[in-house]
């Protein structure tokens, strides 16, 4: 286990674990959060930060990392195509990679790391998300110490988006020291909270399975459809889903991916977080499938807890087929969440007096769809 350091204890952050919105707000007080707007309350989350796009965005030629000593702003000009200002609003076109560098950059002290995941919104369009950091090896993960700006590369896999500086596509969470669950502890906490309403799957995490017989009828899910018109990520509850999605239906507990194609289906299970804990959902093995489970990973405190408003919630699976066609069955295990204690319970709980889109959800498109 990771312990904290001193220059984390100074900061009034001695417990290990997962930080708390009230740990972010001392945070952003002693600087090591800072901005070139100042942070506004409504980024801190229960367990994480919302970080917003600044003014302009670079259309690159390829994704890339900037690796080990090297500035991300010293590796663009290897792949800079063009610049966009998004002052006024700008589109991000399907199928290309854009580089934003962030309004935030962090100060972190030693024994603070950060872990980053596109926001559930962005992921249930298919945008993919993931921020980069100076001297970054790998994608979302911000070793301890990190003092720099962020950068968020943005790729639209299934439909062209506006947007406008200070939008939210992607969190951080922040973590003094490593508190994940064994597989023993994640069974304890079952038998003391029930995170699942069905008999747990624990094996590296809280297994999650797919849903393919949901209510009455056969209606499953929805697959974005090809060719679709922009959509602005200020409009909420704005757009018709039958504009931009097909429906899924399964007669006998089955659906066939199609290759490249785009799904959102719904788990099973029926998740509770407890106030204490939070979640990550991970991919499950590559090779149970030719197919990839999660984009917007992050499961805060509260969501589906009874108290807040959730009393067992439905998890969203956003799910794209790779190579090969591949029939996915009912109840198929799919992904695992795994379980990290906080290291404070959270003032504020997912659902519970903050605006919370998906507390309580089943199948659930992305907050800017209205009824289908």
């Amino acid at each position: 286990m990771l312990h904290p350091s001193p220059a984390a204890a100074a900061l009034g952050l001695e417990a290990p674990g997962v930080l708390p919105c009230q740990a972010i707000e001392r945070l952003v007080e002693a600087g090591a959060i800072a901005a070139e707007h100042a942070v506004e309350p409504g980024q801190i989350q229960p367990a994480s930060l919302d970080l917003r796009l600044g003014s302009q965005a670079y259309r690159v030629r390829a994704s890339f990392l900037p690796g080990k000593g090297r500035h991300v702003s010293a590796r663009l000009a290897d792949f800079e195509m063009h610049r966009v200002d998004l002052s006024g609003g700008a589109v991000l076109e399907k199928g290309c990679v854009y580089l934003v560098p962030l309004m935030e950059r962090l100060a972190l002290p030693q024994g603070l790391t950060a872990l980053a995941n596109a926001k559930s919104s962005t992921g249930r369009l298919d945008l993919l998300t993931r921020v980069v950091a100076d001297g970054g090896t790998e994608f979302d993960r911000i070793p301890a110490g990190y003092s720099g700006p962020l950068y968020a590369e943005i790729c639209p896999r299934s439909f062209s988006v506006l947007v406008r500086p200070g939008m939210r596509l992607t969190q951080l969470r922040l973590r003094n020291g490593a508190r994940v669950l064994s597989d023993a502890e994640l069974a304890a906490l079952h038998d003391a909270a029930r995170l699942v309403d069905t008999e747990p799957l624990i094996e590296g995490g809280l297994g999650f399975s797919v849903d393919l017989r949901a209510g009455a009828g056969s209606f499953v899910g929805w697959r974005a459809k090809p060719h679709t018109g922009l959509i602005d990520l200020d409009r909420i509850g704005h757009y018709r889903p039958r504009d931009f999605w097909e429906e899924v239906h399964a007669e006998d507990g089955r659906i066939v991916l199609d290759p490249g194609a785009f799904y959102i289906l719904v788990s099973r299970e029926s998740v509770h977080i407890p106030p204490d804990h939070a979640a990550e959902m991970a991919p499950y093995l590559a090779m149970v499938g030719e197919f990839r489970v999660h984009y917007a990973g992050f499961f805060d405190p509260g969501f589906g807890h009874a108290p807040a408003g959730g009393a067992g919630a439905r998890g969203v699976l956003e799910v794209r087929c790779h190579e090969a066609p591949f029939a996915l069955e009912h109840g198929q295990v799919v992904g695992r969440l795994v379980y990290e204690r906080m290291a404070e319970v959270p003032a504020r709980l997912y659902g519970q007096g903050i605006a919370s889109n998906y507390q309580g959800q089943g199948l659930k498109l992305s907050k800017h769809f209205g009824a289908a």
